[in-house]
């Protein structure tokens, strides 16, 4: 579903360069569950930014469901992105004065999908995410983890195939975020490839597989159960 052989990515200035990605390397398939966790400044948001098309790399491939990222036009990368991904963000990024059904109505009403076909997505998702009965509260009516469900339900009525989620109980206490852990395993039985970006290890561990960033490059982390409980590490790339 998605491959990266050997990205790169520099930020240049006047005086310094910065390497943000270094020879990059990581495939996720399609239906996985990857948990990205690293230090502060270890790459993680560069990848998620370049995963989700929100900036460009300096070198090496991208492979979006087959298709070459690198060989597309801003509009064409822009369309991919609306078609395939939905962005799941720690500050919920909900507008107040718009409410549940609003709010997820709206990057549909961007892409032109009909009102009757909004309509239906927009019901079935905040059904799914548990707040059906809620759609005309707004955002402030409702506690974060809540807020957390609502931006989950406008990324799913896109119907991606694919969902970054950047934090996503980055602002939420335990228990809330336990229950938006749990939603998002429902979410992956039900078919969506995800890959989450958590500084959380209790829900890394949750995920099925485990990556971590570190100084740009993928170490693929394989958790097993052993006598000694070990953890099998192996850098890719580079």
């Amino acid at each position: 579903m998605l491959i990266m052989k050997n990205v790169s990515k520099v930020y240049q200035t006047e005086m310094v360069q910065t390497h943000a990605l270094r020879d990059f390397d990581l495939e996720v398939k399609e239906g996985e569950f990857i948990a990205v966790t690293g230090p502060s400044g270890s790459g993680k948001t560069t990848f998620l930014n370049i995963a989700g098309m929100l900036e460009p790399y300096t070198s090496g491939q991208y492979m979006l469901d087959d298709v070459n990222v690198g060989g597309l036009s801003d509009n064409q990368r822009a369309d991919l992105r609306n078609q395939k991904i939905g962005f799941i963000f720690q500050g919920f990024n909900l507008i107040p004065d718009l409410n549940l059904y609003e709010n997820v109505e709206v990057p549909l009403r961007y892409r032109g999908i009909k009102a009757a076909e909004r309509k239906k997505r927009i019901e079935s998702c905040l059904e799914q995410v548990g707040l059906g009965s809620r759609a005309k509260h707004l955002p402030q009516q409702l506690s974060g983890g809540q807020q957390q469900r609502v931006a989950i339900a406008r990324a799913l009525a896109g119907e991606p195939r694919f969902l970054l989620a950047d934090e996503p109980t980055g602002n939420l206490d335990s228990l809330m975020a336990r229950q938006v852990m749990e939603l998002l395993e429902q979410i992956n039985r039900d078919g969506a490839t995800i890959v989450m970006v958590t500084h959380d290890p209790e829900l890394a561990r949750r995920a099925p597989r485990n990556i971590q960033i570190v100084d740009g490059q993928v170490a693929d982390l394989t958790l097993y159960q052993g006598v000694a409980g070990q953890t099998d590490r192996q850098v890719v790339g580079g």
